[in-house]
């Protein structure tokens, strides 16, 4: 086509598609050239074939007087109404990064106040956070009941600790022998979790929604170094429990938010005869709230069920493990992660601590981050294992953690 026509031509284009952002414009542009003109505007007085006709006129002159008179006589379309991810930037000097944040800021609140569940992502979607993902406070990070999510970390680790429990005991009761256990241990830790309801006491309007979970964890010290006394498991404990988490987003000081709260029930044993045998039972209250996508704080009290003295195979264990707990979470950045938790019982001097630290290795299945990640932990205090609810220790470990999978 000659420059001349080609001019007059882009001199009739829509004005509301001169306000487009560049690259939506050259889309626009790219599919009306494959699509033709009818493609991007829509018939008015002329017959529907007027434009064939002027295709047909063989005087380029003529040609261009009758697609430029065509073209004047179209009305535009009405250009799709501006959301979340189609909304341009306050400025345009704003950086790329702020502009794809204030994105997912919109979209987040959007989805939130309209109860609409993404179709990409659920409880994988980045656009909320940790611990709406974790426990699917919002229908946007709904992923379904009875789909089979993690727990705690599932975590394969060698452990090195100052002293090892070769003779366990509690009041009244101790192993007939002394064993030769190994300081040097592998701890095998598998934990999962599945939905069984949810939007029970909560409205989805609301843009929230409470769930009903039941989770199991599993923890094992492996003597996988001791040839001598062939290789035993010297501890596996099994902890099945059930809860109901609420959500919650109370503004808190300094610019926390309250994310949930709870209630729940928990069993842990290890599955020997005395007198090697340990169990109890507990009723727990938690909540956690975050600050921005960097921090978070979990706290969880916790009620023994009292057992008559005859079956209790391990007397006084809440003034040993203690009576609650507090966990912070940093994320460091992308890669890093740092938590410390505070296990307790005021006024008894008992308890544990742990920190740990998390780095994220490799990419995600989608591209997204990946859930594999290298696990290094420091513990120190009494309950490391139910075996050693009433034994203190220190305990280093290294290995790998699957996470939330």
């Amino acid at each position: 086509m000659p420059a001349a026509a080609s001019s007059q031509i882009r001199h009739h284009r829509p004005l509301w598609l001169s306000r487009i952002p560049c690259p939506l414009a050259l889309v626009w542009a790219s599919g009306a050239a494959l699509l033709g003109p009818s493609a991007a505007y829509a018939a008015s007085s002329l017959p529907s074939n007027a434009w064939q006709q002027c295709a047909a006129t063989t005087d380029n002159q003529a040609r261009l007087a009758c697609f430029d008179s065509w073209a004047q006589q179209q009305q535009p379309l009405t250009p799709p109404p501006a959301t979340a991810w189609s909304a341009p930037p306050a400025s345009a000097s704003e950086h790329p990064a702020q502009v794809l944040q204030h994105t997912a800021d919109a979209s987040e609140a959007e989805v939130s106040s309209q109860g609409l569940r993404p179709t990409n992502g659920g409880c994988r979607d980045p656009r909320y956070s940790e611990i709406s993902r974790f426990f699917e406070l919002e229908p946007g990070t709904d992923c379904g009941t009875f789909s089979l999510r993690g727990y705690r970390p599932m975590t394969v680790s060698l452990t090195a600790a100052d002293h090892v429990n070769e003779q366990p005991s509690t009041p009244g009761k101790a192993a007939s022998t002394r064993e030769p256990y190994q300081t040097q241990e592998m701890r095998i830790q598998l934990s999962a979790r599945t939905k069984l309801a949810s939007g029970l006491l909560t409205d989805s309007s609301t843009g929230l929604q409470d769930s009903l979970w039941m989770g199991y964890t599993q923890q094992s010290y492996w003597q996988v170094f001791n040839g001598d006394i062939s290789r035993p498991f010297r501890s596996t404990d099994h902890e099945p429990e059930i809860f109901y988490i609420y959500p919650t987003t109370a503004q808190l000081p300094f610019g926390w938010r309250w994310r949930y709260s709870g209630v729940g029930l928990v069993h842990q044993s290890n599955g020997q005869s005395d007198p090697l045998s340990r169990s109890w039972n507990r009723w727990y209250v938690l909540t956690g709230a975050e600050l921005g996508k960097r921090w978070q704080i979990h706290a969880k009290l916790w009620q023994r069920i009292k057992e008559s003295a005859d079956s209790d195979d391990n007397p006084g264990i809440q003034d040993y493990i203690g009576r609650g707990e507090v966990k912070l979470g940093w994320n460091v950045n992308q890669q890093n992660y740092l938590g410390l938790t505070a296990r307790g019982s005021l006024g008894r001097g008992r308890g544990s601590g742990r920190i740990e630290w998390l780095r994220t290795l490799g990419e995600g299945w989608n591209g997204g981050k990946s859930n594999l990640r290298l696990h290094v932990q420091l513990f120190s205090g009494y309950g490391d294992s139910l075996i050693d609810y009433n034994y203190k220790r220190t305990v280093f470990s290294v290995g790998l953690s699957l996470l939330d999978f």
